[in-house]
């Protein structure tokens, strides 16, 4: 993605829910997209996918390129042929993005006698197949039973399978675990990972979830008001964040005591950011974190800081990040 913007039109304004951001997932990396509700996260996912409600949003900006294509400039049917074959999605809710009127096995055979060009017969068979492969019990059985049979983390299962049936190269899977319960969330994350390193797929895990991101990403992207705030390696990002942003979403985790910590000891208090995500149809001027920053001057409310690499393969648009660097490790304060 280079320079990419999505803006929704409505009655009360133009919403830029995207606004000029650029980050790249490579063949067999797990890149993490991270911030909070309403920093443009899964418009992001919608505008690769072109699915973007048709009658008031749509890519006005910069550019998606899939192995040398740009997808911003393919039709309809083109794009079509892309979805569901090159490109798959996990969706943040599988009972309202699976049909709910539609058994499980007719939702997975249309994908692949559409892109597969399999008979009906071999689809299901391999629909049967993707179901053992994502480990959902009694797969037979479930390919006859409708969603609102299943429980959440099985029809999260579905989905997956879903979305692999036909061996996509990226992946994007947008809140795929937030709904489950913590047992259910670390099966599926191993399965997924357990399936990029087989398939060889690209990945893009869209979370709020930071622990998810360490758990499975090898770069992070983290948003802010529809843009790019910081780019790095998930090792370093974690250990020494260079935007406070960052910093702070860091700083909000809870964390349990480390081995040898005296139990009479107090435990300092979580960091909170306070204030919320600005309005994306009127957002101030300069930095668009600075009225929640501390470390916020003058200077981050007149000019918006450009995101640039201030370290071998660290990105951030702060420009603060030396005090950042020199600040303690944000995990013991």
């Amino acid at each position: 993605m280079q320079d990419l913007r999505t803006q929704f039109f409505t009655r009360d304004g133009v919403v830029r829910a995207v606004d000029g951001i650029s980050f790249d997932v490579r063949r067999g990396e797990t890149v993490g997209v991270v911030g909070e509700s309403g920093s443009g996260k899964s418009v992001t996912a919608l505008s690769v996918m072109g699915l973007l409600p048709r009658r008031n949003a749509r890519v006005t900006g910069g550019n998606i390129m899939f192995e040398g294509r740009d997808l911003t400039a393919l039709d309809d049917a083109a794009m079509r042929a892309f979805r569901g074959g090159e490109l798959a999605m996990i969706f943040q809710e599988p009972m309202t993005s699976l049909n709910p009127v539609l058994k499980i096995g007719y939702q997975l055979v249309e994908a692949l006698k559409v892109h597969r060009r399999l008979s009906r017969m071999q689809a299901r068979r391999h629909a049967l197949a993707m179901l053992e492969l994502v480990r959902l019990p009694d797969p037979e059985r479930r390919l006859d039973q409708y969603p609102f049979e299943l429980s959440g983390g099985m029809r999260q299962r579905v989905m997956i399978a879903m979305a692999l049936s036909c061996d996509p190269k990226l992946l994007i899977a947008d809140e795929a675990t937030t709904a489950l319960d913590v047992t259910v969330q670390a099966q599926i994350l191993a399965l997924v990972r357990d399936l990029k390193q087989r398939l060889g797929m690209a990945v893009i895990m869209i979370t709020h979830d930071l622990g998810v991101v360490a758990e499975t990403a090898d770069r992070v992207v983290v948003m802010y008001a529809g843009k790019v705030v910081e780019r790095a390696a998930v090792k370093p990002l974690f250990r020494q964040p260079l935007h406070p942003y960052t910093r702070g979403l860091l700083g909000s985790i809870p964390r349990l005591p480390q081995p040898g910590h005296d139990p009479g000891e107090e435990r300092a208090p979580l960091e909170e950011l306070e204030g919320f995500v600005p309005s994306l149809r009127d957002p101030p001027g300069g930095c668009r974190f600075a009225p929640r920053c501390s470390f916020a001057t003058s200077r981050c409310r007149a000019e918006e800081p450009p995101l640039l690499e201030v370290q071998p393969g660290r990105f951030t648009a702060c420009f603060h990040w030396d005090a950042l660097a020199a600040a303690p490790d944000v995990r013991h304060g």
